[in-house]
């Protein structure tokens, strides 16, 4: 018969916030189901055994059946699936909180440093690295983060996988002021297409520019982080972080001029200028303004069917429609009636 764990082996379930007795008892219970408590002693006394068995039926591990006549009660674990799982959730997630408390622990620590020293640069070099440090900017910013994405993306990325979505949740939640310039070709991906019209929906602020012209992330005015080498594919990408200097300004100019040339998108185009009357009869459902919009903002009709989730015919179909009654031959004559007529902000 299978015997009783020794203290020294059961240190697992430990780790899921089982005593060393429970864990013992436990896993004794799991080979051999309905056992009394005497035949659980083993290296265990008898006391600790109805101790760590009165643990287990309580947190639900172990179920207790009485016999019909006279006895001991009978022990049987619970599945391990059913009864460990949420304990092993509650443990992952506590360590997943921990991961990110020391990792905003050692970039305020980087931080302190690098300010002490003065350094208005330093250097990160390793694509764990600068996703640390782009995840501790945006969980640490309190207004503002501003970015600048190019098609040529440096090699690292921020993934689902590395919280980023959640530090973009919580970072709205807060209030901080989310600006990006996304050049042109990125909408010619569908994953990238469907990602920014979501963020969109979300409130952050979006524009689209033909060529952005370098890749930049800057917190709050006071930090910024860039590719050292933005032309090369390293295979061991090295950042630049910036700190209050000279050249963060200089950074933060080029971002504002790089925005404000940049053609911004709505989150929802069904309503036109304020202001602005249309000629009666001529007004537009929600799905054309949206299609004029991204065609103002520069989208082929391929992005535009991708970024509102259509058929690439039907955007088509749609823009010719609107041509005839625009009375236009080309699509800058139908830029400039939608302009006029007020389709257009």
């Amino acid at each position: 018969m299978p015997e009783v764990p020794g203290l020294a082996d059961a240190s697992l379930l430990t780790l899921l916030g089982l005593g060393p007795e429970e864990d013992a008892v436990y896993r004794a219970l799991v080979d051999r189901p309905d056992s009394e408590p005497d035949v659980l002693t083993g290296p265990l006394s008898a006391y600790d055994v109805t101790r760590a068995l009165d643990v287990l039926v309580e947190r639900g591990l172990v179920s207790a059946r009485l016999p019909d006549g006279a006895g001991a009660p009978r022990y049987r674990a619970t599945s391990p699936v059913l009864a460990l799982g949420p304990l092993l959730e509650a443990r992952r997630g506590a360590l997943y909180q921990v991961e990110h408390f020391v990792t905003e622990l050692s970039e305020r620590h980087r931080a302190a440093q690098v300010r002490a020293s003065g350094a208005p640069v330093e250097m990160l070099s390793g694509a764990a690295a600068i996703r640390r440090r782009l995840l501790a900017m945006g969980r640490q910013a309190q207004y503002e983060v501003c970015s600048l994405l190019p098609m040529r993306d440096a090699p690292v990325a921020l993934s689902v996988e590395d919280g980023i979505e959640e530090v973009e949740r919580d970072s709205m939640a807060r209030g901080v002021l989310l600006r990006s310039v996304v050049e042109l070709g990125w909408f010619d991906r569908p994953d990238t297409a469907a990602s920014v019209a979501q963020i969109v929906e979300q409130g952050q602020s979006v524009s689209v520019a033909d060529r952005v012209p370098i890749k930049l992330i800057i917190a709050d005015r006071a930090t910024a982080l860039l590719p050292m080498h933005p032309e090369r594919d390293e295979t061991e990408p090295i950042a630049l972080v910036v700190h209050r200097s000279g050249l963060l300004t200089a950074l933060q100019s080029l971002f504002e001029q790089c925005y404000e040339r940049a053609r911004p998108l709505r989150a929802d185009d069904a309503e036109g200028a304020p202001g602005v009357e249309e000629t009666p009869g001529r007004q537009l459902d929600r799905l054309d303004r949206r299609i004029l919009a991204l065609l103002h903002a520069g989208l082929t009709d391929v992005a535009i069917a991708r970024q509102l989730g259509m058929g690439h015919r039907t955007v088509q179909r749609r823009l010719h429609a609107l041509m005839a009654r625009a009375d236009a031959s080309t699509r800058f004559q139908l830029g400039a009636h939608a302009a006029r007529v007020g389709w257009l902000d």
